[in-house]
């Protein structure tokens, strides 16, 4: 009987043990799932949050841009001042009936860091572009060139604080972008909309759909370009870029009978038809170097 006894002792005795051991192993197991689940929502979250609070300051900023042209007039067609506080005639001249730029060397040079678009993309851009503006603005209109479609980012050194540096301390700022480029490029991104400005830029403005947002890439810009302008020349959220931009009046036979107010309405429906035809198109591009990038794109990353 003794014996009895205590085996039956041990046994219930070994499986309360049993049962302590499986509660506390289940118990275990649920708080571990969870941590694990919040740590997931931990790591992800803020990532999502930002690009989405990134996403919302573009298109603020786009609905700002789009709202120009009405809160300012057309400007442009009194030749009124540009982005940088030139006059048109500044910087664009007409000669043997065709616009040109006027290049003027800049001292120390622009030194720009800008995402590229190759031609792949930006000449389907251009092409309906021109199909769309060119008949009616014949000479009074510059198309950027689609070899050099681009998204300023950042600049080392611009014209309202020059930045001097010698051959070899741009070449140290090249190397130091071509890190940052690897790391962080491609960037794929969709066209947003279509603006035209009271100074009579048609500009692009675009959103991110992978890759880094442009925030980010110009902050890890600022890190490695230390003795770039503090004062950038863009808000740090938006991606951009010219289309093209209008110099003057249309063809007096397209507005000759119109009203301020129906001159706006005239350009509005030209942007309309634009974004109706290349509004939500997707494209890739790449981080590059540039030297005075009016110009010319220097060094490709």
């Amino acid at each position: 009987m003794t014996g009895r006894t205590a085996t039956l002792n041990w046994w219930i005795h070994y499986k309360k043990v049993a049962f302590i051991w499986f509660i506390s192993a289940l118990c275990f197991f649920i708080l571990f799932q969870m941590a694990l689940h919040n740590s997931s929502n931990t790591l992800s979250s803020p990532s999502s949050d930002s690009s989405n609070l990134s996403s919302e300051r573009r298109s603020k900023l786009y609905d700002k841009m789009a709202r120009d042209l009405d809160e300012h007039g057309a400007a442009f067609l009194n030749h009124g001042e540009t982005s940088q506080s030139l006059s048109i005639s500044d910087i664009f001249t007409l000669k043997d009936g065709s616009v040109t730029p006027v290049l003027k060397p800049a001292n120390p040079p622009v030194r720009a860091n800008v995402l590229y678009l190759n031609t792949e993309f930006s000449v389907p851009f251009a092409e309906a572009v021109n199909n769309i503006f060119n008949p009616y603005f014949d000479k009074a209109i510059w198309f950027q060139n689609s070899s050099m479609y681009h998204f300023s980012m950042f600049h080392a050194s611009h014209h309202i604080v020059p930045v001097p540096a010698t051959k070899e301390e741009i070449e140290a700022e090249a190397s130091s972008v071509e890190t940052v480029a690897a790391r962080l490029c491609p960037l794929n991104i969709v066209l947003d909309r279509v603006v035209l400005t009271s100074t009579g830029v048609l500009l692009g403005c675009w959103q991110v759909i992978s890759g880094t947002d442009p925030i980010t890439i110009r902050a890890r810009l600022k890190n490695v370009l230390p003795r770039a302008p503090e004062k950038q020349l863009y808000d740090a959220a938006i991606l951009h870029t010219t289309f093209a931009r209008l110099l003057g009046p249309p063809r007096a036979s397209s507005t000759e009978h119109l009203t301020t107010s129906g001159e706006l309405k005239f350009f509005h429906e030209l942007v309309n038809q634009l974004n109706r035809q290349i509004r939500g198109f997707k494209v890739c591009c790449y981080l590059l170097v540039c030297i005075d990038c009016r110009i010319k794109i220097a060094i490709k990353t």
